[in-house]
């Protein structure tokens, strides 16, 4: 089978310090839980920004610079994935901060989410227009996009772009489960979602909340590929907090070799998303 490519989404944009402490804010605390992220087996990191003196969501390109400068100083290795969606209300410009890095730190990937979704009271707004010009300056710098699917027309959208010639086929899609307005993290959902994939296209999927580990299961089961982390689960069992990103990725390599499937090196992550 093939191996499992694991991605963690260390800090987010909506958590806060109250919601648990564990959460890293500053530049150095980021680079500092992407590492570990690595360490305990996620081959991939995906990555928001935070103002450092407020814990604000930011997608200041000199905050980006700053956390994958010191990123790079302590792993060099790691694929890093950065977020173009940043946080509910923030404009185009605003979100594509992330990609207006130094060439020497720019990432391998960077999200591209297809459509507009309820995000409990909020609204995360992706018109098409919005999408088009997001893909476009990912793609001009040469970054790979993963696809961010909240519900299945998201799916439709990027096959859209992608016959059309906007999007690079084959993609890799990351199927976001859970979140209240979206798409809900059932069996029946992601075998749906997976099955309307194109032919070559790859797929992980991220659960939200309680779903993060029974969706893992299922990736890990199906030949798909498991994001997990603090942005989208706090907790490593009922009532417990996971002390950082890396118990979260230990328990999903735990799951990965009780079934007998090996983790992705960063070099076979490459070779599998296609980098």
């Amino acid at each position: 089978m093939t191996p499992l490519c694991i991605t963690c989404a260390v800090v987010g944009a909506e958590l806060t310090r109250e919601q648990t402490p564990h959460l890293p804010i500053t530049p150095q605390e980021i680079a500092l839980e992407a590492a570990g992220a690595h360490r305990a087996g996620a081959c991939m990191v995906h990555l928001h920004g935070r103002d450092p003196r407020t814990g604000a969501p930011s997608q200041s390109s000199a905050i980006f610079t700053e956390i994958l400068e010191e990123l790079r100083r302590i792993d060099d290795q790691v694929i890093v994935q950065v977020s173009t969606g940043g946080a509910v209300g923030m404009s185009v410009e605003q979100r594509c901060g992330s990609l207006d890095v130094p060439e020497n730190l720019r990432p391998e990937m960077a999200t591209l989410t297809c459509g507009t979704v309820n995000f409990g009271d909020d609204v995360f707004l992706n018109p098409l227009p919005a999408i088009r010009e997001i893909a476009g300056r990912i793609l001009a710098r040469g970054i790979k996009p993963e696809i961010e699917a909240f519900d299945a027309g998201h799916l439709d959208t990027a096959k859209h772009l992608a016959n059309k010639g906007l999007l690079p086929e084959p993609l890799h899609v990351d199927f976001v489960l859970g979140v209240p307005g979206g798409m809900a993290a059932t069996e029946q959902n992601l075998r749906f979602l997976v099955d309307s994939l194109p032919q070559g296209w790859t797929w992980c999927v991220a659960g939200i909340g309680r779903n993060e580990f029974p969706m893992a299961r299922l990736a890990i089961e199906w030949g798909g590929h498991v994001r997990v982390g603090l942005e989208d689960n706090i907790y490593l069992d009922r009532g417990v907090l996971a002390e950082g990103n890396a118990p979260l990725v230990v328990r999903v390599a735990q799951m990965a070799a009780e079934a007998g499937r090996p983790l992705a090196t960063v070099d076979e992550a490459r070779a599998i998303l296609r980098l």
